[in-house]
């Protein structure tokens, strides 16, 4: 593609067949890099998301992969390292959400909540340091956490847990691999347009209060998180680490 801030690299983006990562993957796309798509079960979306990349100039492969089961998370480090030669970035950004306050959830509700958002997480990175560090040549991993890891908000108790549980990953596992050239930074969304918030959006009255508490005056679409994503990317952000990078259009800054 020529003169593309991440030209060369290769990509994974876990759950990146809709919503924040397909704008995750489609802005490192854009910017030269290949990219590895990935769904929990055979995806339509997926699929297409590959053709807008290949569209785009840059390359993708679609990987179905369960990222609650380590086995999956492994086979689809060792597909885009199969296809691509390589692995640079790892962006685990595959999430749920589960409503329920403390005491109106079951343990089930709470361990779906867990096993994806942060189990997903823990072996997201493993399996990507692991690489990384067999090729020796550092690299970039992106968690994508949220504002609920943050500061709280009433009726997702356990999505508020599992958020605040990555947020403080982040920051620890930069610590193992700093010396590796490796970076791990994650980025905290605020209300982003997607189907997960689609719902909440439809609402008026909850509409109308996401709104009000967001001080740019907007809900961000998905290239917003894409865009930092791209960011902690980059070679020139090889001083940033165990950061986490608020996208929130001034929420948390109340």
């Amino acid at each position: 593609m020529g003169n593309g801030k991440v030209d060369g690299k290769v990509a994974v983006v876990t759950g990146s067949d809709r919503g924040i990562g397909k704008g995750i993957a489609l802005c490192l796309a854009k910017e030269g890099c290949k990219v590895v798509i990935n769904a929990h079960k055979d995806s339509p979306e997926g699929k297409k998301t590959v053709q807008e990349i290949k569209k785009l100039g840059s390359d993708a492969l679609f990987v179905v992969a369960d990222v609650s089961r380590e086995k999956d998370v492994e086979n689809l480090v060792r597909q885009a390292v199969e296809k691509f030669g390589k692995l640079d970035i790892m962006v685990n950004n595959a999430g749920i959400l589960v409503f329920g306050t403390v005491d109106q959830l079951t343990e089930e509700q709470w361990d779906r909540q867990m096993s994806v958002n942060l189990k997903g997480v823990f072996f997201g990175m493993k399996h990507a340091i692991i690489q990384m560090k067999r090729q020796g040549k550092g690299g970039r991993i992106i968690n994508i956490s949220s504002i609920a890891g943050l500061v709280g908000f009433p009726g997702i108790s356990a999505y508020c847990a599992s958020k605040g549980g990555v947020t403080e990953l982040t920051r620890e596992a930069a610590l193992d691999v700093a010396k590796e050239g490796i970076t791990v930074n994650a980025i905290d969304p605020g209300v982003i347009q997607t189907d997960m918030t689609a719902g909440m959006l439809k609402d008026k009255k909850t509409s109308a209060s996401l709104l009000g508490n967001t001080p740019v005056g907007r809900v961000g679409i998905p290239e917003d998180i894409g865009n930092a994503a791209v960011f902690l990317a980059l070679d020139a952000s090889s001083f940033i680490t165990g950061h986490n990078l608020v996208v929130d259009g001034g929420w948390t800054a109340q």
